[in-house]
């Protein structure tokens, strides 16, 4: 039996997701017990990481709707640039 699952290139750590986001420790938890960050996979019994391309993704669509949300609030302007 094969299994669907395509295995991630890269687990992150705490640091690097911080890094990389720019959250703290705390916002990262509260998020992602929300349902708005990527939850953590547990690599042992006191250890945890996050699949570096579900972090990639998602500071992609934040930022896809950080420029949409600019454009929507510049609708109004009339000017041509």
């Amino acid at each position: 039996m094969t299994s669907s699952i395509q295995l991630p290139t890269k687990i992150a750590r705490l640091p690097e997701v911080k890094a990389q986001t720019g959250l703290p420790r705390s916002t990262i938890y509260l998020w992602m017990s929300k349902g708005f960050f990527p939850r953590s996979i547990d690599l042992g019994p006191r250890s945890v990481g996050w699949i570096k391309s579900e972090i990639d993704d998602w500071i992609a669509t934040r930022i896809v709707k950080s420029r949409q949300n600019s454009i929507n609030a510049n609708d109004g302007d009339k000017h041509d640039y």
